[in-house]
């Protein structure tokens, strides 16, 4: 301030949205006293009173309403719109306050502190028409302790990377391990920004893609042996790695063995099928030479010119990625927290039938599932200055 003693001129009524009382939204009405400098050349001019134990400036919510609202929103995944039904106000008055004392309770320093593991994955974010291209938003999670970092556009390139560097040399050299899901993007961030972290392939991807490539071979030869795509008398159509996986009932085993002589006569997808137990017996070993000595060994018996095309493509990705895939044997982490973390943000976009803003998704998903200080936003007067 300029120092000259000020001057009053006069009230003015602010009604702001107050919590419910007997089940009857209220209103408060706070007459706020307005101030000016007595100078004419003060830059100044006049001002209005404000008290943030009542409210934040640019906010029409009081601040005990505000701190209800965001934690129903944010903690307990209420929907904006239920909230501001219960409050008596509308959509927008509610999501701005979620909005911004979300905000600044995210990004609260010591929300997380330093990170061992930490794993990358990508979900599906907007979509707005079927002749729009989908938008995906990147996880970034602690896979040890099950938090929700954040969320980043896109599936791996810039925007990934800006914020594992964003987070200082300190943070990322305590990362030790990064889990992914065999995808070259983000391998490529990782390479980039965590040099000397160790990279875990997801065991549950390695075994997906084994059989992946039973389907691909089954849909080859159906079409080879039938002319048409798979129908449901086919042999082929039975022997399917979701009918037939590891631990079924030997019956069944006979079954499917039956179908495969049945319309399997060139015994290729009998080949893929054996690959497919191959890469899964390779999680029963625990010492990660043994594990590397037995995926070198399968990689060139799967990459033989005798196999079948997509049974040599399994063992050229096995060999690219061998150091990765048995990292696992060494720290046992997967990308499981990661999926478990997408499946609570996807919970969040379901409550509010999708989102079309990344900004309110973002906030939205890390109250939920960013394990946020909530102690903070009750203690702390200053948390939230009111920008909008």
């Amino acid at each position: 301030m300029c120092g000259v003693v000020t001057q009053p001129k006069g009230w003015r009524v602010v009604v702001l949205v107050d919590l419910q009382f007997g089940g009857t939204p209220m209103a408060l009405h706070w007459h706020k006293r307005r101030w000016r400098c007595a100078d004419l050349d003060c830059p100044n001019g006049s001002w209005t009173q404000q008290d943030d134990r009542i409210a934040h400036p640019r906010m029409r919510l009081t601040r005990r309403a505000a701190l209800r609202a965001t934690e129903d929103v944010g903690r307990r995944g209420r929907t904006v719109n239920e909230v501001a039904a219960e409050l008596g106000c509308d959509w927008h008055t509610v999501n701005d306050v979620v909005v911004v004392y979300g905000g600044a309770l995210i990004e609260q320093p010591g929300r997380f502190g330093d990170v061992n593991a930490v794993g990358l994955d990508e979900t599906a974010f907007l979509r707005c028409a079927p002749y729009y291209r989908t938008e995906f938003v990147t996880s970034i999670v602690d896979v040890e302790r099950g938090q929700l970092l954040d969320l980043v556009p896109g599936r791996g390139g810039e925007a990934p990377r800006q914020w594992l560097m964003g987070q200082g040399s300190a943070s990322r050299d305590a990362i030790q391990f990064a889990t992914l899901d065999l995808s070259g993007a983000y391998k490529a961030v990782l390479d980039a920004c965590l040099p000397r972290a160790t990279q875990v392939a997801d065991p549950f991807h390695v075994v997906k893609l084994a059989n992946d490539r039973i389907d691909e071979v089954r849909r080859r030869i159906q079409n080879e042996v039938y002319g048409h795509r798979g129908r449901k008398d086919d042999p082929l159509q039975g022997a399917t790695p979701a009918d037939h996986g590891r631990g079924a009932p030997r019956r069944q085993g006979h079954k499917m063995r039956g179908l495969l002589r049945a319309g399997d006569p060139s015994g290729q997808v009998a080949i893929a099928w054996e690959a497919k137990d191959a890469v899964r017996e390779l999680y029963g070993h625990q010492d990660q030479d043994t594990a590397l000595r037995w995926i070198d060994a399968l990689a060139d018996d799967l990459c033989d010119k005798l196999r079948p095309p997509e049974v040599r493509s399994l063992g050229r990705t096995l060999m690219r990625w061998r150091t990765e895939i048995t990292a696992w044997h060494r720290c046992h982490f997967t990308n499981g927290p990661t999926e478990a973390m997408n499946n609570l943000v996807k919970r969040v976009k379901r409550v509010a039938f999708g989102f079309s803003n990344f900004r309110n998704y973002r906030v939205r998903a890390l109250l939920y599932a960013g394990k946020p200080h909530w102690s903070k936003v009750v203690d702390d007067h200053t948390l939230v200055r009111g920008e909008t």
